[in-house]
């Protein structure tokens, strides 16, 4: 096979990812071999999830590919780079040509490509891959295809911009069948019960949170149409019978006309799914929560990223708290669960911005939430505020921008103690047990000690 796509996601090396074991298929890889595909340029996909860094390496080594394209992220970059260094190092593959794409590669062209990369697809990367791909494969010039960087003589080359692909209805659906769909169904069923695919209905975002990229897809909205999306659940429920559907957009409620006709498609097409997705709290009201509901939602994952007004206002996110609060509230009553996202640590935060978080939190009572310390990702607006307050900038090849640190308004260690005692705080007021009310209520006192030290 001349080409291989993959990723550098190994499942049994994340002891995080194995305490959730929720995996999902790479969807984004699977787009560009169907697109690939459609135009007769034949491809095979390695899908990395279940397996080692050793055995992807033999399985390049064995099928010599003439090009390898690996989707790169935040999370898989030292993969990534591991991956590349492995096949310079050892000349593994004669005559290899490395194509990066993903989010991570816009703002870090050139440390990709002087790590050993060929080029790098930048956006999008159905239309630039083809391009690419083939021309590498007839021989033919490549420095005129949009959406591509490379080095000459130690200089990074960028080309101009891709065009955003507008109609959506024209993309293939994701080629699932190159890869073990099945074994992502077993592996949910053997630790949830259940099993979970995921679904792209969009691309871009049209908000502008400063924490946020948006390298790929870009501050855009484009949809499919949702009798398309109707009958890709359809087709799913017949091959794949799967319990739940994940979402993978942004807004899934951006637009309530799109969000009516979703609702008629999937009923007239017997095509309901139980799904979650994420949206934005004024993106929701009395007649969109029952759409969803009507439609197959069973959870909603609502923003906020923080209980005070003013670190929401800091962040560009353009809500009120208390509309996110009530949103959540009015989801509960319908029986959808809600979750929300926190972040502690964002530049301007102090004491009482988490006590108000805390409270939010007790009050608007998600079914579950999460939380991160903030970290600039390169190419946001958070990067380029906080970047003449970087403290701490690691080796860029064996760490992540979450290694990434800054001044904050304390000290790093107190926002460890932070997240504790939002969790535990949160969750005493849940329990009905009273040794286990007690147990977190100790928890959560002896974290405001480690933030009340480090303040």
């Amino acid at each position: 096979m001349s080409i291989i796509l993959s990723h550098a996601y190994y499942l049994f090396e994340d002891e995080k990812e194995q305490k959730i074991m929720r995996p999902y298929p790479p969807l984004g890889l699977l787009y560009v071999s169907s697109y690939l595909n459609f135009h007769n340029v034949k491809n095979e996909v390695y899908d990395s999830t279940f397996n080692s860094f050793r055995e992807q390496l033999n399985f390049i080594k064995k099928k010599q590919p003439k090009i390898l394209a690996i989707y790169t992220n935040l999370m898989t970059k030292v993969n990534v780079i591991k991956l590349i260094k492995e096949l310079r190092s050892y000349n593994v593959v004669e005559d290899l040509s490395i194509i990066l794409g993903g989010p991570d590669v816009t703002f870090n062209s050139e440390n990709y490509l002087k790590a050993g990369a060929d080029f790098l697809v930048i956006g999008e990367g159905e239309q630039t891959s083809l391009e690419l791909c083939s021309a590498l494969l007839k021989k033919t010039p490549f420095e005129n295809i949009p959406g591509i960087a490379f080095l000459v003589n130690g200089k990074v080359i960028k080309t101009n911009a891709r065009t955003r692909i507008k109609e959506l209805k024209d993309l293939p659906l994701p080629n699932r069948d190159a890869i073990s769909i099945e074994r992502y169904m077993e592996t949910w069923k053997n630790y949830h019960g259940k099993s979970s695919l995921t679904v792209s209905t969009q691309r871009g975002c049209p908000y502008t949170c400063k924490w946020c990229s948006t390298a790929v897809y870009g501050q855009s909205y484009r949809r499919r149409p949702a009798n398309l999306v109707a009958e890709e659940l359809k087709m799913l429920k017949s091959k794949y019978n799967p319990d739940y559907i994940w979402f993978v957009d942004d807004v899934f409620t951006v637009s309530h006309k799109w969000l009516k006709s979703f609702r008629e498609e999937v009923l007239k097409q017997k095509a309901i799914i139980p799904f979650e997705c994420i949206t934005r709290a004024e993106r929701l009201n009395d007649e969109v929560l029952r759409l969803l509901k009507e439609s197959g939602c069973y959870r909603i994952w609502i923003g906020a990223e923080s209980g005070s007004q003013k670190i929401i206002d800091a962040m560009d996110r353009r809500v009120e708290v208390n509309v996110v609060k009530k949103a959540i509230q009015k989801a509960n009553a319908l029986n959808i669960e809600t979750g929300t996202f926190i972040m502690v640590g964002y530049p301007g935060e102090d004491i009482s911005d988490i006590e108000n978080t805390v409270e939010y939190l007790k009050e608007a009572n998600p079914t579950s939430f999460t939380i991160t310390i903030a970290y600039p990702i390169k190419g946001t607006s958070l990067y380029e505020e906080i970047e003449d307050k970087i403290t701490v900038q690691p080796n860029w090849e064996v760490t992540t921008d979450r290694e990434i640190d800054f001044k904050r308004t304390y000290h790093r260690k107190f926002y460890d103690y932070a997240v504790r005692y939002v969790i535990n705080e949160v969750n005493s007021t849940r329990s009905n047990n009273f040794f286990l009310f007690g147990k977190l209520k100790l928890k959560a006192f002896l974290a405001k000690i480690g933030m009340l030290y480090y303040k």
